[in-house]
């Protein structure tokens, strides 16, 4: 029965049905299955491998979009799950990640998160319109590995070397990695604020977030 539902979820997710992602979330807790494995070889391997897909050209934004959300519904099932029996799930580092202030937009926040989560990070979103002194005081608070700052606009970049100068100022700039990303984001732009790497879309910005944990 777990292979199948196994199969069953990594089709889903592929296919971006949310109905039978739910239902057989639903179906793998009721039959007592390790809600870490089913996450993680079921949900999380999917996405993986539609972002690979979408990283070669072989598929769509929006089918990216749509595998992270059904994603996003059965981990919420499984993450309650989790909880519930006081198990943990291996993470590879902690993630804080948010929208600079002054923007609203959240599609490339959500799939990056959603897609960090599939390659084992403990992401924590902070939403989107952030002012850079509550970025600080939650880098302080919750001592994250790596620190993403989104930004989609190119009047609003400025707010991410903001956040870079406010952390150095609390001396808690040598104790966190900070990668940047969004549209207007260039490696030049990286190197000019003192950040450490940037993500051009959300496959680099995983695979970049994850070599800077081995750093």
């Amino acid at each position: 029965m777990s292979e199948k539902i196994l199969k069953g979820l990594r089709e889903a997710v592929w296919y971006f049905d949310e109905d039978e992602v739910k239902r057989l979330s639903e179906e793998a807790v009721e039959a007592g299955l390790d809600p870490v494995e089913v996450l993680e070889e079921g949900l999380a391997k999917a996405l993986r491998e539609v972002g690979n897909r979408f990283e070669s050209g072989e598929a769509f934004i929006t089918e990216l979009i749509a595998s992270a959300q059904a994603m996003e519904v059965g981990a919420e099932i499984l993450n309650r799950e989790i909880a519930k029996r006081g198990v943990t799930r291996r993470s590879v580092g902690k993630f804080l990640i948010g929208t600079v202030e002054g923007d609203i937009h959240s599609i490339g926040k959500n799939i990056v998160k959603t897609m960090l989560t599939a390659a084992g990070f403990e992401v924590i979103d902070l939403g989107t319109d952030v002012k850079s002194g509550e970025i600080v005081e939650k880098v302080k608070e919750l001592k994250p590995d790596i620190l993403g700052l989104s930004s989609l606009m190119t009047t609003t970049m400025s707010k991410q070397k903001e956040v870079i100068d406010e952390l150095k100022k609390a001396g808690l700039r040598e104790d966190i990695k900070v990668i940047v990303g969004g549209a207007p984001v260039t490696q030049a732009w990286v190197e000019e604020i003192g950040a450490d790497a940037c993500g051009l879309d959300a496959g680099s910005a995983v695979k970049k977030s994850l070599k800077l944990m081995e750093a």
